[in-house]
């Protein structure tokens, strides 16, 4: 067993058992999450949910698989935007794409891909730029629901106003109303998007590298992490990278810690840009 803080509570000692729970059960490992964070979120779900203790919501989520689902959608975090933040995805048109620009074929890794959001502003961003049709991008979660939302590509018509001033922002190069149709209050994106997309399971708690990768993104997902599961998640990125290729961070999210942190440099400081030195 994983070794942990010792409880101070009664709560704290319900959401270690839960956790571990979780983990022996299920497979879905919690356990080295921002404690804070977690125990928000667990105590979110268990009063939805209709729980009395957290003990009750163990209870029913061990003995009854179909409960998962619903405590994962409370457990992993499943809000984004289409060009969150606008000049970092400028600053991967303006800054990382003409070195990208230089190889024959790429992969891209979207850690953490949520409901699909930052993976169609991607392949946007590409395909604007011309570097799509020699592209993969692997879209990964550990939520299953929320994989299968990101791979419909399906979203609130009202939401579109926003992600097209993000675009905008980002440099878009075209209309972002080009690459959906509107349908009954609901944006659906166009298919051809998804050709060069992979969806699939994937966790920076207990899974391995699965491919070398010229670009990882991976954006406000590791702020949820404490420090020696961060570390982990970097050297997974470390190892995923060839020399020079480039990660990206969420703007609250940083290397400075991290015993991989020699690895990389600086290369755009205030987008939380990395490069991979190599050897």
């Amino acid at each position: 067993m994983i070794p942990l803080p010792a409880p101070n509570s009664v709560e704290d000692l319900e959401i270690q058992l839960l956790l571990e729970g979780l983990y022996q059960r299920y497979h879905y490992d919690f356990r080295r999450y921002a404690r804070a964070s977690i125990k928000r979120r667990l105590v979110q779900a268990r009063e939805q949910m209709g729980y009395a203790t957290l003990s009750a919501l163990q209870d029913a989520v061990l003995h009854d698989p179909a409960m998962l689902p619903r405590l994962l959608g409370y457990l992993t975090v499943q809000v984004s935007e289409m060009f969150r933040d606008p000049s970092y995805f400028r600053a991967l048109r303006e800054k990382v794409l003409p070195h990208l620009r230089t190889y024959p074929s790429l992969k891209v890794w979207i850690a953490g891909c949520s409901h699909g959001e930052e993976v169609y502003s991607l392949a946007i961003l590409f395909r604007e730029e011309g570097l799509y049709d020699r592209t993969l991008f692997y879209a990964t979660d550990i939520n299953p629901e929320a994989l299968r939302a990101a791979e419909a590509g399906v979203y609130p018509l009202d939401r579109m106003r926003t992600f097209t001033e993000n675009h905008q922002k980002s440099g878009g190069r075209s209309s972002l109303s080009d690459y959906y149709t509107a349908d009954y209050g609901r944006a659906v994106f166009d298919k051809s998007l998804r050709g060069r997309i992979v969806f699939s399971d994937h966790s920076l708690v207990t899974d391995a590298v699965f491919a070398e990768m010229q670009l990882i993104s991976c954006r406000n997902v590791m702020i949820y992490f404490d420090r020696p599961l961060q570390d982990r998640a970097i050297g997974l990125f470390r190892d995923a990278l060839p020399r020079n290729g480039f990660l990206g961070l969420g703007a609250k999210e940083s290397l400075r810690f991290s015993s991989h942190a020699d690895a990389f440099s600086e290369f755009v400081r205030e987008e939380k840009i990395y490069r991979e030195r190599g050897a």
